[in-house]
């Protein structure tokens, strides 16, 4: 049984879904719903549920991919984001180009390298910057996203997924 929060729309026991995220593709059908141990035909936004999927070993699944109506989302591993950093004595540190940090978006959390745009070559705590992100694995994303991250260990700022860069 995989668990979770369904983010929009609703689900519905026989509908087909597909896993996004790092190493997804698998697509299979809802045979259960449960919400709080009871079962139930249908899971609407907002509802924690557990989803079991006819076809679909749960191990296949990992932590961060999504459960999604196929082709209606797709992952991927880079973006333009504008940040903004906490101050200093919030865990704030400057980032500057090839900065590795922890990304945080849903239940996905990934390593990337973040690059400043503009000709910026460092971003300060407590300022906002237009920066463009690698991952090192693909995570499922669409524009408008938000998402945080973490620098040296430490809570550094969040973000916007502004455009999506294949």
């Amino acid at each position: 049984m995989l668990t979770g929060r369904v983010e929009r729309g609703r689900v519905r026991k026989g509908d087909e879904v597909e896993t996004v995220g790092s190493g997804s593709g698998l697509t299979a059908c809802v045979a259960d719903i449960e919400q709080s141990r009871v079962r139930i035909d249908e899971a609407t936004e907002g509802m924690n549920v557990g989803v079991l999927l006819r076809g679909i070993a749960a191990d296949a699944v990992a932590r961060g991919q999504v459960l999604a109506t196929p082709g209606s989302i797709s992952a991927h591993a880079a973006f333009i984001a504008d940040i903004a950093l906490l101050s200093e004595e919030q865990g704030g540190a400057e980032v500057v180009p090839g900065d590795r940090l922890h990304f945080y978006t849903g239940s996905a959390a990934v390593l990337g390298t973040v690059t400043p745009l503009h000709g910026v070559d460092v971003v300060r705590p407590l300022h906002r910057a237009e920066v463009r992100v690698v991952l090192e694995e693909p995570v499922a994303l669409e524009e408008g996203r938000s998402f945080a991250f973490r620098h040296h260990n430490r809570a550094a700022g969040s973000g916007t997924v502004r455009r999506l860069v294949c």
